[in-house]
């Protein structure tokens, strides 16, 4: 299905640019609107844009149109999660803000080390290198099988004149990498850098984003998750209303149909717990529900996803970590969740017809979706036999849980064999946050290797300050030492 959609560059958007898509929805009559998995907004139909000086700058798509391919960025992910130590939110603005033009390909620009934001479902790919203001640059033009890799690393503030000559280059004939590079290094300068080792791309458990958590010091974060992702207008009228209050800048869409606002102070966080709760919201829901990839305005993945989430929930399967798609016959293919489940397309015979739809489904290798190369368990089965497939595979998934480190270097060996002592896992059981003796918790000054037990009585949750006794086992891991 073709809907309106209003391109957000990066993710990034402000409260007032917020509140002025809300009113002008509002005017219309509208009551909501939903967020697309390349961090843009997508209207309900009905919609119609009218240009005034609030919104004259929004780059509005409407259905059937060719130029509304998005920048995502991992902006939202910065602060909050794991992160490359010099690409700063700073940094990732003045980046977002080159791309003076709308682009025609899907842009990606990312950091390798957090797991929210995908990092290869771009056609230009962008991925943070370990040199300061250096990225790598990975390509899969639209006509093309494959990705590949640009020779050498792109300085930060030549990623966007590389990329509209990409544009340019491309949109004249099809060439291969090798005549890209050519002709890019021939017709602008730029300050490249040598690649000295290949990206390596660390694997982490897709991460738990929703929820009032701790930012610093003084701060705290805010994850907001709609089941249908159909977000109330005037909600969000009134969240822009206490940003501004709050003298917060900016709010960031999620690929997960969820925003995350950064920056509320400590001593305004009661204000928005009574704002959650006087308007309903609820902020718990289960990793196993947020870890979800839809389609949007299709009724038929929302009520797959559902019957799935309440069966593994009636069964109290873990998922953590884990993320899972729902896809129709119309996809390319380009996925970014480690399971995947495709529902097949009716033969034109059969169309008209009454049967049951049939599934398959697909794992990443490693179950690590950067891997981008897909294995298929099964091929059409039925609604039912959905569940104990996703039970059979999540059970596979955790017993490969620690063997792979990276996407790169999976197939390293150890140099020396090195003696491995047990030790506990924890896992808040408000937040899902994990405490592993391996790393400690920085944050709080807790060194490596400081075992759970031995945590002083008034540890609490790193991210939402849950208590020490609300932490519960969850696996015992060997570890070097």
């Amino acid at each position: 299905m073709e809907l309106t959609r209003l391109i957000i560059k990066g993710g990034v958007i402000s409260p007032g640019e917020l509140k002025n898509i809300v009113n002008l929805c509002l005017e219309q009559g509208l009551k909501n609107i939903s967020f697309g998995s390349r961090q843009d907004i997508i209207f309900p139909n009905g919609f119609k844009y009218i240009e005034s000086e609030n919104n004259a700058k929004l780059h509005i798509v409407y259905p059937n149109e060719q130029s509304g391919n998005n920048i995502v960025s991992s902006y939202v992910s910065t602060d909050i999660f794991r992160n490359t130590p010099w690409l700063t939110g700073n940094k990732f603005l003045y980046v977002l803000e080159q791309f003076k033009e709308q682009p025609v390909l899907k842009v990606n620009i990312t950091d390798p080390k957090q797991q929210l934001v995908p990092l290869f479902t771009g056609h230009i790919n962008f991925i943070a290198s370990e040199h300061e203001d250096y990225w790598y640059l990975y390509i899969r033009l639209p006509n093309w099988q494959r990705m590949e890799v640009y020779p050498v690393l792109i300085y930060s503030w030549d990623i966007a004149k590389i990329y509209y000559e990409i544009e340019r280059l491309v949109s004249e004939e099809s060439m291969g990498i090798e005549m890209i590079f050519n002709l890019v290094s021939e017709n602008i300068d730029s300050n490249n850098r040598t690649i000295d080792k290949p990206l390596t791309i660390p694997f982490y458990p897709f991460p738990y984003y929703e929820g009032m958590n701790r930012l610093g010091i003084d701060q705290y974060w805010l994850g907001l998750y709609w089941r249908n992702n159909l977000y109330d207008l005037a909600f969000l009228n009134e969240m822009c209303d206490l940003c501004f209050d709050c003298k917060i800048g900016k709010i960031c869409i999620t690929p997960w149909k969820s925003f995350i606002v950064k920056g509320i102070p400590k001593d305004r966080k009661l204000d928005w717990e009574k704002f959650l709760g006087k308007n309903g919201i609820n902020v718990r829901h289960s990793l196993l529900e947020l870890n979800w990839h839809l389609p949007v305005a299709t009724d038929w993945s929302l009520n797959l996803k559902t019957f799935l989430v309440r069966t593994l929930d009636q069964f109290d399967i873990s998922t953590y970590g884990l993320t899972f798609g729902i896809s129709d016959y119309n996809r390319d293919g380009h996925y970014f969740t480690s399971i995947v489940i495709e529902k097949n397309k009716l033969p034109k015979d059969l169309e008209t017809i009454k049967i049951r739809d049939t599934y398959n489904v697909l794992y990443a290798k490693h179950f690590d979706p950067n891997t981008r190369e897909y294995i298929v368990h099964t091929q059409d089965i039925d609604k039912l036999e959905l569940p104990s497939i996703l039970i059979e595979l999540s059970k596979k998934y955790f017993n490969e849980l620690g063997n792979i480190t990276s996407v790169e270097n999976n197939t390293a060996t150890a140099a020396t064999k090195k003696e491995k002592q047990e030790h506990d896992i924890y896992q808040c059981s408000e937040c899902l946050t994990i405490y592993n003796p391996e790393f400690g918790d920085i944050e709080q000054g807790i060194d490596k290797g400081i075992l759970f037990k031995e945590l002083p009585a008034d540890y609490c949750c790193s991210l939402c300050e849950a208590p020490k006794s609300d932490f519960v086992l969850l696996a015992t891991e060997k570890q070097d030492i």
